[in-house]
């Protein structure tokens, strides 16, 4: 494999406006998404955001970013864009896209949703991690069935929802939005036009599985804290406090 991670950012967020260059430890949150990436260790870094103030901030901190479209509706498609220009040959040819809110994920976790790929079969892969009771009923978390129990080695998506109740095979977890794309597949689901599925519930995972693309599984013991509120921003400073040290 020939990994390449690509970042997509935007400045825009709802809950959390400018979140990427949000403030933690003196250094802006796509900064510290970038570090994990960059421990990590398994290719080539470079975050893909419209705006400057985002490409400043990594390019400050020694990162490469890459400029793209400000209409781009998806991250895979803003990762596309970035993949393409600066990677026109495919020298690479496993694409990881991370999203930019996971300041304090653990960088063994990329090196994890890697591991599905090693199956010819297998299109795209993501992560999960146990689902907690608490969390089985809330709307806001994304589960994923899978065909394997945790530890049974890699598995594959059956389906996702936000709901508890939407299949009674498989083995329901918690969704981590991690993945990573063999770059043919990434460039074929670009193509695809959203599913009614997808926009009815928000999960644009829904489109690869109606589309017949096959979505591997990749487990890691504990759900990373994403980014979305000033409260979630006030967790990840103090579970970064230590790295800073």
């Amino acid at each position: 494999m020939r990994p390449i991670i690509l970042i997509p950012a935007r400045l825009h967020s709802t809950r959390l406006p400018g979140k990427p260059l949000a403030d933690i430890h003196g250094e802006p949150m796509i900064v510290h998404v970038w570090r994990r990436a960059m421990e990590a260790d398994i290719g080539p870094v470079v975050v893909a955001s419209e705006g400057q103030e985002i490409a400043d901030a990594v390019r400050a901190a020694g990162g490469e970013a890459e400029l793209t479209s400000s209409g781009h509706t998806t991250g895979s498609d803003r990762i596309f864009e970035a993949l393409e220009r600066r990677d026109p040959t495919g020298e690479h040819d496993i694409v990881v896209n991370l999203q930019g809110d996971l300041p304090a994920l653990d960088p063994g976790a990329l090196k994890t949703v890697l591991e599905p790929l090693t199956d010819p079969a297998i299109d795209i892969s993501t992560l999960a991690s146990p689902l907690d009771k608490e969390d089985l009923a809330d709307s806001h978390v994304v589960k994923v069935w899978i065909d394997v129990e945790p530890g049974a080695g890699t598995g594959r998506a059956l389906a996702f929802s936000r709901t508890a109740d939407t299949r009674t095979d498989g083995f329901c977890h918690h969704h981590i939005g991690v993945y990573a794309y063999r770059r043919g597949s990434l460039a074929r689901f670009v193509t695809l036009p959203p599913s009614a599925s997808e926009q009815a519930v928000g999960l644009e995972q829904l489109r690869a599985i109606e589309a017949g693309l096959v979505i591997g599984v990749g487990f890691v013991d504990t759900f990373p804290l994403g980014v979305d509120t000033p409260s979630d921003l006030a967790r990840a400073r103090t579970e970064l406090s230590v790295l800073v040290r």
